[in-house]
């Protein structure tokens, strides 16, 4: 060999030693996919900070995103940027230990500072919950950060560890104070599976793998969220080719995909439920105020039937605005349904006639189940009037208690009991129109109480009043229908606990 010939072979291999080892369980990422959503996807889902407590939002926060402590595949909490926790013998202290090597997706290390930094301004779902019961974070080190408590509060890790709320998600603080709150919404910057491209608002997002990430990078190479809010539009793309995941689908278009066997048609278990809102009930004034105007809304209802036209037969009847899925949820019967029984109940009230109710707003986009509700109140002779509200409205108007006499909402954020009757029960909920001070007072107990047992027995009593005092018509759990196209080999919506969205590193599609 010559001279020459040596010398460049000593400099190649010098240079393949020189480069960086791969992570433990590289693996490339390749091919793009497509993920359409039943929703307007709004740029402030790209931040945490001020997320609601609705599920819907994760299905973006969690590609980009992630958290000390979430749902992860074939685990209820898992460990995800902390490597472990620990909660102190007395309840009070919750210290945290962040994985080695960690990186938002700019290249900065996730410290207990990011850590400590996200959760001082989160402002969303049960913040003030949160800061209430939280008396002071410490970044120990880089590597460690500890909760100090107020007092127990056995719910703590139910709302900073699952979908409850999104005050477990790390944000960067060095780019976040950098670019500001309306720059971070903009291009985001997050430790999750997927780094941000692009986005059109209110059209899509763009993604793309990050190789770093601590599980594995993901299979898929490059991921758009499209934004499909019309049901029959989003089964149009799936069969067409235009998307793989046609998310959140209506009755018809479900039952389509299920009839054809290209496709295939997921039904979720995640923490979802619908119900009927009586916001008047403590107006005295109002029609609602009287039990019996409630009674009959419950009794009106043909829940299986429901069931059947908007949910292909997948989503149980409620008799509680708990989801059965979820701990400490009441496993009751649902009301019958007695058409005749309303009746009665309302002539008892002093409606023989009926009662023209006014509008009445379903959630968006649900309006086939929406339709099925009005049917039902109408032959009774509660006569209303479906009106459809685009959906950041809907939400706006639920916030700030605008929406009466009656309306059909639905909610899928996890948690366990304790967390829906914080926002929905509980009289100084987020989204409560009103509340009972018995309840309230069951609720703080309940809050406070560290035996499993005692617990739960409070938290049956509280939805057991809400039952015998007519506060909701609760209508039927929700399993989200999914339509897959056939390029996709794992689509991953069953994997996470209490999610209806996939575990986007996991899925997988055809070489």
């Amino acid at each position: 060999m010559s001279q020459v010939a040596t010398l460049v072979l000593s400099l190649v291999l010098t240079a393949l030693v020189a480069l960086p080892a791969p992570p433990a369980g590289a693996q490339t990422s390749a091919g793009e996919l497509t993920v359409s959503f039943h929703v307007t996807l709004a740029p402030a889902w790209l931040d945490p900070s001020t997320a609601p407590p609705q599920i819907t939002p994760f299905g973006v926060l969690y590609a980009i995103h992630d958290a000390l402590v979430r749902p992860l595949p074939g685990q209820k909490m898992g460990p995800s940027l902390a490597e472990s926790w620990t909660e102190s013998p007395d309840g009070l202290t919750y210290e945290f230990k962040l994985r080695r090597g960690l990186k938002f997706h700019n290249g900065d290390p996730v410290t207990s500072d990011d850590v400590r930094f996200s959760f001082e301004r989160y402002q969303g779902a049960a913040a003030k919950e949160l800061k209430t019961h939280v008396r002071q974070v410490d970044a120990v080190d880089p590597l460690t950060v500890r909760f100090h408590l107020r007092e127990p509060w056995p719910d703590f890790m139910t709302f900073y560890g699952t979908t409850a709320t999104a005050a477990g998600i790390v944000l960067p603080r060095k780019y976040y104070e950098q670019v500001g709150a309306e720059g971070f919404r903009q291009k985001p910057v997050g430790a999750g599976p997927f780094k941000f491209v692009a986005q059109r608002a209110g059209v899509d997002i763009t993604l793309e793998a990050f190789p770093g990430y601590w599980r594995h990078a993901p299979h898929i190479k490059r991921l758009t969220l499209n934004s499909v809010p019309d049901s029959t539009t989003r089964l149009t793309m799936l069969k067409s080719g235009q998307t793989d995941y046609a998310l959140f689908l209506d009755g018809p278009e479900a039952e389509a995909v299920k009839r054809d066997s290209r496709y295939t048609l997921a039904d979720t278990r995640h923490a979802s439920i619908f119900w009927i809102e009586f916001p008047e009930q403590w107006d005295p004034k109002s029609p609602w105020h009287d039990k019996r105007m409630r009674q009959a809304v419950n009794f009106a209802l043909d829940r299986k039937a429901t069931n059947e036209a908007a949910c292909l037969g997948f989503c149980p009847p409620a008799g509680v605005i708990v989801p059965r899925v979820m701990d400490f949820a009441l496993q009751v019967e649902p009301p019958a349904y007695d058409p005749q029984r309303a009746k009665l109940l309302l002539a008892d009230a002093g409606y023989p006639n009926g009662i023209d109710a006014g509008e009445l707003v379903p959630i968006p986009p649900f309006f086939t189940m929406g339709e099925a509700v009005v049917n039902y109140l109408n032959a009774v002779g509660i006569r209303v009037i479906m009106r459809q509200m685009e959906r950041a409205t809907f939400y706006t108007a639920w916030r700030e208690k605008k929406l009466r006499p009656l309306f059909i909402t639905g909610v899928g954020n996890s948690g366990n009991a304790a967390s829906r009757v914080q926002e929905f029960i509980f009289s100084k909920g987020t989204y409560a129109y009103g509340g009972y001070p018995d309840i309230d007072d069951l609720f703080e107990q309940q809050a406070r109480e560290r035996d499993t047992r005692k617990r739960e027995a409070l938290l049956h009593r509280i939805q057991q009043l809400t039952i015998d005092r007519v506060m909701f018509a609760p209508i039927m759990d929700f399993r989200a229908l999914m339509g897959i196209g056939p390029r996709v080999t794992e689509h991953t919506i069953t994997s996470i606990h209490n999610s209806p969205f996939p575990s986007y590193e996991d899925m997988r599609i055809k070489d």
